[in-house]
């Protein structure tokens, strides 16, 4: 029989009854968005400094997840994973940064340090110039080698002027950004729209309500961009819309006059969103700055067509939970939920726990992850029974586990029956141990 996973071995401090500054993140009178407050009160973040988290274990599992599903969608499309560093020295580095444009437009965002012999480096906030000097590091590339399509999910550092909002707003954060190589533009175009696709399967599986805009280029450059945006009130970027589909568009891409959709002639509405995904076609930009070349069919050599895309890992884990939850529960993804499963035995010394119930919980536990091994690291007990079974399914609610199994008045029936609570469709099951085992079943874990 495997190990139990207990809730009360879980490093998770739980501020769930705390109200006004939840924990005592921000100055007074400093709004805080729905994600962050459930993020601390649930004790998935702790704040370190100003725009700077600890990531709780629960926290990790939901971003391991996260990466998984990036992984398959990347690899799906011919993606290579790696890592570059992400202290990078200026004197090395900086005449790319200055001759891509970068070094200035990035300005006081981007973090600057000296080591002990005052030599200079920076913290990348993305990996443009990095990838460029290390492709044409290997000056024998062939065209036969193309498209070559890099990738890595690392840290990122940016020094905003005012980090707010938990996650979503950060100086260090993760992301996933993809570099790639074509021998030429209509070849690095079709590239850019199948990582397109690849983003939209994600938040598809994801089951995010995304919407994907046309954008500014930014300091990123290039001369094709798109967001990839989750409507929300609290959302920084402002979009106009088509309601038939037909556009969609960042306003800082629009002229103030555009009020109708240049498609269809529909009038543009308005809404927020918040960023968790960005493309750039970016042509010989950087390419040409680095000499990133490969040998053609004809021998020679011939400047590599670029794409840039990134993905804000830690990003979307905090904008999952701003656009799915409710005001006193977070409500995940289910795909990458820290936990699917929540087991919830009876009170201590109640007439339910007497009767046999909670070994009776216990040994549904046990059956499922071994009829189900990959549930296994997924279900969780609760086994503060000192509290009553609502406290403890309010808690459960709180913290999002998908599924909860609680061990009710009915278990002592003959044959067992179990309450399982599907807590993403606001269902409430009555299942035989057969029943939750093959509801479980059906559960999918990257």
């Amino acid at each position: 029989r495997g190990r139990r996973l207990l809730f009360s071995q879980l490093f998770q401090p739980l501020n769930l009854q705390a109200g006004g500054e939840a924990g005592g993140e921000g100055k007074a009178g400093e709004p805080l968005c729905r994600s962050q407050k459930l993020m601390l009160q649930g004790g998935l973040i702790h704040p370190a400094s100003p725009g700077c988290y600890y990531y709780l274990p629960p926290t990790v599992r939901a971003m391991e997840k996260l990466v998984k599903v990036m992984d398959e969608e990347m690899r799906a499309l011919g993606g290579q994973k790696l890592n570059m560093p992400s202290l990078s020295s200026a004197e090395l580095s900086a005449e790319l940064w200055r001759a891509s444009g970068r070094w200035e437009q990035m300005g006081p965002e981007l973090f600057r340090l000296a080591d002990r012999h005052d030599k200079a480096y920076c913290l990348g906030p993305t990996h443009e110039e990095a990838v460029t000097e290390l492709v044409a590091a290997h000056s024998n590339l062939s065209y036969k080698q193309l498209p070559l399509r890099l990738y890595q999910v690392s840290r990122k550092f940016r020094d905003e002027p005012k980090p707010r909002f938990g996650l979503l707003r950060s100086r260090e954060f993760y992301m996933k950004d993809m570099y790639t190589f074509d021998t030429c533009e209509e070849a690095a175009r079709q590239t850019y729209s199948l990582v397109c696709d690849a983003y939209s399967r994600l938040f598809h599986r994801l089951g995010l309500p995304y919407v994907k805009v046309r954008a500014a280029t930014g300091s990123i450059g290039g001369t094709v961009s798109h967001e990839f945006q989750l409507p929300a009130d609290i959302g920084e970027d402002r979009l106009v819309l088509c309601p038939e589909g037909h556009f969609a568009a960042n306003v800082e891409t629009l002229n103030e006059e555009q009020t109708s959709c240049p498609t269809c002639g529909g009038k543009l509405t308005q809404t927020r969103g918040i960023e968790v995904g960005h493309t750039f076609y970016l042509g010989t930009k950087y390419s040409s700055v680095s000499n990133t070349v490969f040998l053609s069919s004809e021998n020679k050599p011939q400047l590599a067509e670029m794409g840039c895309y990134g993905l804000g890992v830690t990003r979307i884990l905090a904008a999952s939970i701003e656009v799915l939850s409710m005001e006193d529960g977070i409500r995940w993804p289910s795909l990458i939920a820290p936990y699917q499963l929540c087991f919830i035995p009876p009170k201590r010394g109640s007439k339910e726990e007497k009767e046999g119930a909670t070994a009776l919980l216990e040994q549904l536990y046990d059956q499922l992850v071994q009829a189900l091994p990959l549930l296994a690291e997924d279900s969780l007990l609760d086994d503060r029974t000192q509290l009553t079974i609502g406290k403890r399914l309010k808690d459960a609610n709180s913290l999002g586990y998908p599924y909860v199994v609680v061990a009710g008045k009915r278990v002592c029936e003959d044959p067992p029956v179990f309450e399982v609570w599907n807590q993403n469709a606001g269902q409430v099951l009555f299942l035989t141990k057969e029943g939750v085992i093959e509801l479980m079943s059906k559960v999918q874990i990257p």
